[in-house]
């Protein structure tokens, strides 16, 4: 998708099932209701940091997302991501309609948000989860943790390294590699 692109509108990408990955834009501001919904292929999703709004089931039945990574500030419409893999690891349950609730809904949003924003147990997912890894931080969080952390999973079971190398918005490749060469430098271990 061009760096260009601002909004995308209500059905754009609907049902579109044989889509697996899609880079979005740098400067995208907006995602429409149901704009990715049924996009079952669909396994991973960065929403850049210009993002204000996620509108309501944007990303609903997209059966194998299991990487959602989006900006705390983004406004997230109910139901963004149900019926989804990740959804499925979520603590929250649907209502006896099948459906989230406001409050429920809201609870999902924020655990969303903050998925791998435990300090202790999974700061390594969430430096390699941001718009901006830095191999300074990455470091620092692997010294203090050990090397044995950069392999391990979190709840989503997904290592630190498959969040860096998914993120398209860190300029995975390059920032991968210096990753593991820094973190090989500095401890004198493998990786």
């Amino acid at each position: 998708m061009a760096d260009t692109v601002r909004r995308i509108e209500t059905v754009a990408f609907t049902y579109c099932w044989r889509l697996t990955s899609v880079k979005l834009s740098r400067s995208l501001e907006y995602i429409g209701q149901g704009a990715f919904q049924g996009c079952s292929s669909l396994t991973s999703i960065f929403i850049p940091p210009s993002c204000r709004e996620i509108d309501i089931g944007a990303f609903y039945d997209c059966k194998k997302l299991i990487i959602f990574n989006v900006s705390p500030q983004t406004v997230l419409g109910t139901g963004v991501i149900g019926n989804t893999a990740l959804i499925k690891a979520s603590p929250f349950e649907v209502n006896e309609h099948g459906s989230y609730d406001n409050s429920i809904s809201e609870n999902v949003n924020q655990w969303i948000k903050n998925i791998n924003g435990d300090d202790h147990q999974f700061a390594l997912h969430l430096a390699c989860s941001s718009f901006n890894p830095i191999a300074n931080v990455l470091y620092q969080i692997v010294k203090r943790q050990g090397l044995v952390s950069f392999r391990k999973k979190n709840e989503l079971d997904i290592t630190p390294l498959e969040y860096l190398e998914a993120n398209p918005f860190a300029e995975h490749i390059e920032q991968s590699l210096i990753v593991k060469r820094y973190i090989l430098e500095m401890m004198g271990e493998a990786v």
